[in-house]
């Protein structure tokens, strides 16, 4: 198996730079095959502009130009570079701080860059029916978020000041890695990071070095496919989760 370890942290002396060498030696230990991108690093540019796409100027939307230039054979090099590595991963993990309640920016900038229209969406199956949430692009491939907070565990509760963690993580577990296809797996959060109550890095290594060595057999999230669980208003069906709202519902 090949794994894509994509770091976002903000230095190499971080905690999320350091639990992402963990993570490659991990794997690597089990035997298989990793790649690992750490974006602070090679200087990644977050911002998708014309030049992604060997054009100097262009009116129309973004994502039409990157699907024409993915398919003249005129993406930058070091688009192409990172989509050939996640097209050859068959675990793709992220791992991050998380900033703002989201992803550090140079993250963000790395899916926005890379999940271009016409390779990681936008497309059709033979019934002219979309291919996303479930069988997407990326189908067959697993995703494992792996992020850390300061704040304390009880803040990231569905009645903590910050709400759920797993609502929080929402948007990349189920709006990411399910639309292109990706089984997204549990994620592993650690929290609290910034309290006088965290168990610390060798306990963060444990959890994560278990996690990997048993990645390859986890049980992905149930989350719920369009085109078996939603009406023709993309509205999951009355009867399923009657009574029921918020992210949760989308869960099988």
């Amino acid at each position: 198996m090949r794994a894509l370890i994509v770091s976002g942290a903000p230095s190499g002396a971080s905690l999320t730079a350091r639990l992402a060498d963990d993570a490659a030696a991990t794997l690597r230990t089990e035997g298989h095959d990793v790649d690992v991108v750490r974006l602070v690093e090679v200087g990644w540019n977050p911002v998708p502009g014309p030049g992604d796409y060997g054009i100097e100027a262009f009116t129309g939307p973004l994502g039409d130009a990157a699907e024409g230039a993915l398919l003249a054979g005129t993406l930058s090099p070091e688009v192409l570079r990172q989509q050939a590595l996640l097209g050859a991963a068959d675990l793709l993990v992220l791992v991050y701080p998380l900033w703002w309640y989201g992803m550090p920016a140079v993250l963000k900038g790395w899916v926005d860059r890379v999940f271009t229209q016409g390779f990681a969406y936008g497309l059709h199956d033979a019934d002219g029916q979309p291919r996303k949430f479930g069988d997407g692009a990326f189908a067959g491939k697993r995703g494992l978020i792996v992020t850390a907070a300061g704040d304390r565990e009880s803040a990231f509760t569905p009645r903590g000041v910050t709400g759920g963690i797993d609502d929080l993580l929402f948007p990349v577990t189920h709006g990411l890695l399910w639309y292109t296809g990706i089984a997204p797996l549990r994620p592993l959060t650690l929290l609290g990071v910034d309290t006088p109550l965290w168990e610390g890095f060798d306990a963060a290594r444990s959890r994560l070095r278990e996690r990997l060595v048993g990645v390859w057999e986890e049980e992905p999230l149930p989350f719920r496919r369009l085109l078996e669980d939603y009406d023709g208003a993309r509205v999951l069906r009355a009867d399923l989760a009657p009574g029921r709202e918020g992210f949760g519902a989308h869960l099988r």
